[in-house]
């Protein structure tokens, strides 16, 4: 990723962003599950098509685990890019459980707004 990017969690917005020349160049988006554990959900990772190929989809993803290793909390992914990403960094992105990527999929269904 160019050095020029910084990333950014907007946690009021549900979005952990990347600007780079004082823009959003890309973005991923989610929410906070509250039960039955807390973890953060990415829905959508996003990248402006000028700036694709620059590693910034992966580099948000990374962020978004260590952001969740830090608070102590689980990723349960539903963004088809996260889910690939942790899929090939197992070390970096452990797997959530089953009920919670449930319990993910139930409250997205019940709050599509936003997503």
């Amino acid at each position: 990723m160019s050095d020029d990017i910084e990333i950014r969690d907007d946690r009021q917005a549900g979005r952990l962003e990347a600007i780079g020349g004082g823009e959003v160049v890309g973005h991923i988006q989610y929410f906070v599950l509250e039960a039955p554990e807390r973890a953060l959900v990415p829905v959508h990772t996003i990248v402006e098509p000028a700036h694709e190929g620059k590693g910034i989809a992966g580099s948000l993803a990374r962020e978004l685990y260590t952001i969740a290793a830090r608070e102590g909390v689980v990723v349960a992914p539903l963004c088809p890019y996260v889910v690939k990403w942790a899929e090939r960094h197992p070390a970096e992105a452990p797997a959530a459980a089953p009920e919670l990527l449930r319990a993910a999929k139930e409250w997205l269904k019940a709050h599509p707004e936003g997503f």
